[in-house]
Order: structure tokens, then sequence, then C-alpha cells
């Protein structure tokens, strides 16, 4: 699967992605957010590895794609949707981007093809992410996708030495087509 935006290619993983991902993950801004300390390269190639695993599934409930640069070819992050089995009308997005890339749009364009995959393509009937509370650049990106504040779970994970709230944000098919609508798409 391959999906095209005015900057960016999201396109399935293969395993020589593992490098780049590596490469990110390991930065202290990314890690900021997540139980991880840091990456290994056994870690990485485990976590690309499910992803191109996924593809292999049919039909296919889990589609997480590389966010590649098209013109120097260089993966900066990904994307995706994750129903929870294959006739489910919902799905969990999750994304992430290297901080190096952060503040170009790329995230919200990433973010903004994988929304019309899956209410245009998918014809899913809500979409929804969970976000570290604390995560003020995620929460930012979505709520610019229009995706509300649905609830909040309080001291849901625990990870570095404290307790983190976990907000819910969603969207459904209906907003979707409106916000298309008001933006004349």
């Amino acid at each position: 699967m391959i999906l095209k935006t005015e900057r960016l290619l999201l396109r399935e993983f293969v395993a020589e992605d593992w490098r780049a991902v590596y490469a990110y993950q390991n930065d202290p801004r990314y890690l900021e957010f997540y139980e991880w300390e840091h990456r290994t390269e056994q870690d990485v190639k485990a976590f690309v590895q499910r992803f191109i695993d996924q593809q292999q599934e049919s039909p296919r409930a889990k589609f997480q794609l590389a966010i590649v640069l098209p013109n120097s070819n260089k993966l900066i992050g990904n994307v995706g949707i994750r129903k929870p089995y294959v006739k489910a009308y919902h799905a969990e997005m999750g994304y992430e981007l290297d901080p190096r890339e952060w503040n170009n749009g790329y995230a919200t364009e990433a973010a903004t093809a994988m929304l019309k995959f899956a209410f245009e393509q998918s014809r899913l009937h809500r979409v929804y992410a969970r976000v570290n509370a604390s995560n003020g650049n995620s929460i930012r990106l979505l709520e610019k996708l229009g995706m509300r504040q649905e609830g909040r779970l309080r001291e849901d994970e625990f990870f570095k030495g404290r307790y983190w709230d976990t907000l819910v944000y969603g969207m459904l098919e209906d907003e979707w087509r409106w916000r298309v609508a008001d933006r004349g798409e």
C-alpha cells in the first residue's frame, strides 16, 4: 500500500528501514514520553518486523506505514491505523516522527492522509488516538486534525519513576466529512 501527499510518501515498511527508525528512536526528545530509556538494534528490528508481518495478514486489520521524503528517500517516521479485529468499524491511530523533522508540518500531513484512508477507503466510523497528557506537541497535532478530547485516563501509565495521565482523542466519520467539506476538498 502506498499513500502520497503533497510532500510525503507513505509506504509499507521493509527490513532495511530499521536503521532510520533506530536513529530517531534513540533521540532523547523522542524517548521523553515513552517507557524506554534507550532502544537497542534488536528492539527496533522487532518493531519494524511487526509492521512487515502485518502486511501479510489477509484480510488486514493493521496498516502502519513508513513516512518518507520522496526526493531523498529518507524515512522520517511512521503513521497508521490499527483495528482491533478485521470487521471493526473503529481503529486506533498512531504516529511518530523523527524529532529532527518536527515543526515542518509532516506529522499533520501524514496523519491527515491516514485519516482520509481510514474514513474514505476503509469506511471506518471512528478513529481514536491515545496520547500522554504531558505531550503538548502531540495534543496540538490531534486538535489540528480536528479530533476531540473524549476522555482522560488518570495515572494510566507508570514509567520513568512516575505516573502519567493518558488523553483519548477521537473523530467520527461525519466529523471527517464535515471537515473535508469545510475545506472544499
